[in-house]
Protein backbone atom coordinates (compact mmCIF):
# COMPACT_ATOMS: atom_id res chain seq x y z
CA UNK A 1 0.00 0.00 0.00
CA UNK A 2 2.67 2.21 0.64
CA UNK A 3 4.43 1.85 -2.68
CA UNK A 4 1.50 2.40 -4.33
CA UNK A 5 1.10 5.83 -2.55
CA UNK A 6 4.19 6.57 -3.28
CA UNK A 7 4.27 5.24 -7.07
CA UNK A 8 0.88 7.97 -7.33
CA UNK A 9 2.48 10.80 -6.00
CA UNK A 10 5.65 10.83 -7.72
CA UNK A 11 3.27 10.37 -11.01
CA UNK A 12 1.41 13.58 -9.85
CA UNK A 13 4.65 15.68 -8.94
CA UNK A 14 6.02 14.43 -12.75
CA UNK A 15 2.39 15.85 -14.44
CA UNK A 16 2.62 19.27 -12.72
CA UNK A 17 6.46 19.82 -13.37
CA UNK A 18 7.15 21.51 -17.02
CA UNK A 19 8.70 19.20 -18.97
CA UNK A 20 12.12 20.33 -19.99
CA UNK A 21 12.65 22.03 -23.50
CA UNK A 22 15.94 21.17 -25.66
CA UNK A 23 16.14 24.84 -26.14
CA UNK A 24 15.50 26.18 -23.02
CA UNK A 25 18.43 28.93 -21.72
CA UNK A 26 19.62 26.80 -19.43
CA UNK A 27 20.24 23.58 -22.24
CA UNK A 28 21.23 26.85 -24.88
CA UNK A 29 24.16 28.22 -23.16
CA UNK A 30 26.61 24.60 -23.08
CA UNK A 31 25.64 24.02 -27.12
CA UNK A 32 26.76 27.44 -27.95
CA UNK A 33 29.88 27.48 -25.55
CA UNK A 34 30.48 23.81 -27.56
CA UNK A 35 30.26 25.60 -30.72
CA UNK A 36 32.20 28.44 -30.24
CA UNK A 37 35.18 25.66 -28.73
CA UNK A 38 34.91 23.45 -31.70
CA UNK A 39 35.12 26.73 -34.11
CA UNK A 40 38.73 28.08 -32.53
CA UNK A 41 40.00 24.60 -32.01
CA UNK A 42 39.02 22.93 -35.19
CA UNK A 43 37.71 25.03 -38.13
CA UNK A 44 39.78 28.14 -37.66
CA UNK A 45 43.15 26.47 -37.73
CA UNK A 46 42.17 24.23 -40.31
CA UNK A 47 41.26 27.22 -42.46
CA UNK A 48 44.43 28.86 -41.46
CA UNK A 49 46.61 26.29 -42.21
CA UNK A 50 44.69 25.77 -46.11
CA UNK A 51 45.64 29.31 -46.89
CA UNK A 52 49.14 29.01 -46.25
CA UNK A 53 49.27 25.90 -48.25
CA UNK A 54 47.22 28.00 -50.85
CA UNK A 55 49.46 30.63 -50.83
CA UNK A 56 53.30 28.14 -50.74
CA UNK A 57 51.22 26.72 -53.74
CA UNK A 58 50.87 30.02 -55.53
CA UNK A 59 54.64 30.97 -54.80
CA UNK A 60 56.46 28.38 -56.41
CA UNK A 61 58.61 28.87 -58.41
CA UNK A 62 61.10 27.35 -61.36
CA UNK A 63 64.23 25.51 -59.60
CA UNK A 64 62.50 25.46 -56.29
CA UNK A 65 63.28 22.03 -54.40
CA UNK A 66 60.17 20.68 -53.24
CA UNK A 67 58.97 17.36 -51.64
CA UNK A 68 55.27 15.74 -52.64
CA UNK A 69 52.92 14.47 -51.07
CA UNK A 70 54.42 10.79 -51.48
CA UNK A 71 57.83 11.68 -49.93
CA UNK A 72 59.19 12.79 -54.24
CA UNK A 73 61.90 14.82 -53.48
CA UNK A 74 62.90 17.28 -56.49
CA UNK A 75 63.41 20.16 -58.04
CA UNK A 76 60.62 22.36 -60.24
CA UNK A 77 61.97 22.15 -63.85
CA UNK A 78 58.38 23.44 -65.12
CA UNK A 79 55.30 24.98 -63.89
CA UNK A 80 51.89 24.86 -66.01
CA UNK A 81 49.37 26.77 -63.70
CA UNK A 82 46.66 26.28 -66.58
CA UNK A 83 46.79 22.74 -66.69
CA UNK A 84 47.92 22.02 -62.72
CA UNK A 85 50.75 20.49 -63.54
CA UNK A 86 54.64 20.63 -62.57
CA UNK A 87 57.41 19.07 -63.90
CA UNK A 88 59.65 17.67 -60.94
CA UNK A 89 63.95 17.12 -62.02
CA UNK A 90 64.29 13.85 -59.72
CA UNK A 91 67.56 12.98 -60.35
CA UNK A 92 70.87 15.11 -61.72
CA UNK A 93 72.80 12.85 -63.21
CA UNK A 94 70.46 11.07 -65.60
CA UNK A 95 67.85 14.10 -66.46
CA UNK A 96 64.80 12.10 -65.11
CA UNK A 97 61.62 14.03 -64.31
CA UNK A 98 58.23 13.21 -63.18
CA UNK A 99 54.66 15.07 -63.71
CA UNK A 100 52.62 15.38 -60.77
CA UNK A 101 49.54 17.72 -60.41
CA UNK A 102 50.15 21.19 -58.21
CA UNK A 103 48.15 19.86 -55.66
CA UNK A 104 50.82 16.82 -54.47
CA UNK A 105 53.28 19.19 -53.64
CA UNK A 106 53.56 18.99 -49.62
CA UNK A 107 56.25 21.88 -49.21
CA UNK A 108 58.87 23.69 -50.53
CA UNK A 109 62.77 22.90 -49.26
CA UNK A 110 64.42 25.79 -47.59
CA UNK A 111 68.39 25.87 -47.30
CA UNK A 112 67.77 24.55 -43.38
CA UNK A 113 64.96 22.49 -43.98
CA UNK A 114 66.47 19.71 -46.19
CA UNK A 115 65.45 16.90 -43.56
CA UNK A 116 69.39 15.41 -43.83
CA UNK A 117 71.31 15.31 -40.86
CA UNK A 118 74.46 17.25 -41.25
CA UNK A 119 77.65 15.92 -40.34
CA UNK A 120 79.25 18.23 -38.00
CA UNK A 121 83.20 17.08 -38.94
Amino acid sequence: MATMFLLSSILLLAEDAPAPSLFSGNMLLPFLAIGVLFYFLMIRPQRRQKRQQQDMLGAMKKNDRVVTIGGIKGTIANIQREADEVTLKIDESSGAKIRVQISAIARVITDGDDGEKKSTE
